[in-house]
């Protein structure tokens, strides 16, 4: 079976017009009709019926579309795997990477330059939640985000580490020179905090609802550098992990860690579980590396799934 006579056929199915086929596959209308035409023959019956302005498929036809799309995937996977498997030196990767997050990755991406020099490497940065929905989609391989994750994407996730969160406010804000504070003892104060869309957020607003409260929020913004100039300007308390904190020097700030209950902060790499590129997994397998002291199963990432095209 002719696979290109095959893919005239699924895309003007898709389309449902002969014409808008051609236009896409740059060809003539004439060329598409021949050779769905041709395609029909083999399959030893009609595959469309024209109704009006709309195309229709028959029996066969329906069979035909079916397998026809699982087909010229197949086909795809595997011209992408051979690509990866010949090329990964002149290949290409995009890593989806929360703002908040990349300085924890900054050995990562110096190892893998170091090993893979030649590899295209894209950092994409977007948060957490928002890489996580496109490494689920497919439209990311790898990124980072904060657990827990959401449940209801297909994806792997694997936690790298993890920092206790600490709050932080204009000196003299918490009146003793406490080192530590209660989570219920941030309930009447004014927080400034990230906007929702990020995980971090989500995780403390799961974390106020525990503990029994709605916060009082002043203020919410995407850069976590604002939230510590609001802070410092006593606009409210902000909440960051410890490893922002360690960076603030020469701010005039009063920095407690939040227990009772502790909160971790737990950063997790995530891919896709239906397919890695070489680019992908040699990535993956550098983070391990990086983080080896983190106590975590990683599975086998040396070879790519197993694909078999089918037999016409």
């Amino acid at each position: 079976m002719d696979i290109r006579s095959l893919r005239y056929f699924v895309e003007t199915v898709r389309l449902n017009s002969f014409t808008q086929a051609a236009e896409t596959l740059h060809v003539t209308q004439s060329t598409v009709s021949k050779m769905v035409h041709n395609l029909e023959h083999e399959a030893g019956g009609q595959l469309l019926v024209r109704d009006g302005r709309n195309l229709v498929l028959t029996d066969t036809g329906r069979v035909m579309y079916a397998r026809g799309q699982a087909i010229l995937a197949s086909l795809s996977d595997l011209k992408r795997e051979i690509s990866d498997t010949q090329y990964l030196r002149a290949g290409s990767l995009t890593v989806g990477m929360p703002p908040m997050i990349n300085l924890l990755f900054t050995p990562v991406l110096k190892a893998f330059r170091e090993k893979y020099p030649e590899v295209a490497l894209t950092l994409r940065e977007e948060p957490g939640l928002a890489i996580e929905r496109l490494v689920a989609a497919g439209d990311l391989e790898v990124g980072i985000t904060i657990m827990p994750c959401d449940p209801g994407l297909d994806f792997i996730a694997i936690e790298v580490a993890r920092y206790p969160m600490w709050a932080l406010a204009k000196a003299g804000t918490f009146l003793d020179n406490r080192t530590a504070i209660k989570l219920e003892q941030l309930r009447d104060m004014q927080l400034v905090l990230l906007n929702d869309d990020f995980a971090s957020s989500n995780l403390l607003n799961r974390k106020f609802q525990e503990a029994g409260f709605t916060p009082k929020i002043a203020a919410q913004t995407g850069h976590w550098d604002w939230l510590v100039e609001m802070a410092s300007a006593g606009i409210g308390v902000a909440i960051l992990p410890e490893l922002l904190i360690n960076r603030l020097t020469g701010k005039k700030l009063q920095m407690v860690r939040i227990v009772e209950p502790e909160i971790q902060w737990k950063i997790a790499q995530i891919w896709n579980s239906r397919y890695l590129s070489c680019a992908a997994r040699a990535w993956l397998e550098v983070c391990q590396s990086v983080f080896s002291g983190v106590d975590a199963e990683w599975p086998a990432l040396c070879e790519p799934p197993g694909r078999t095209l089918p037999v016409l």
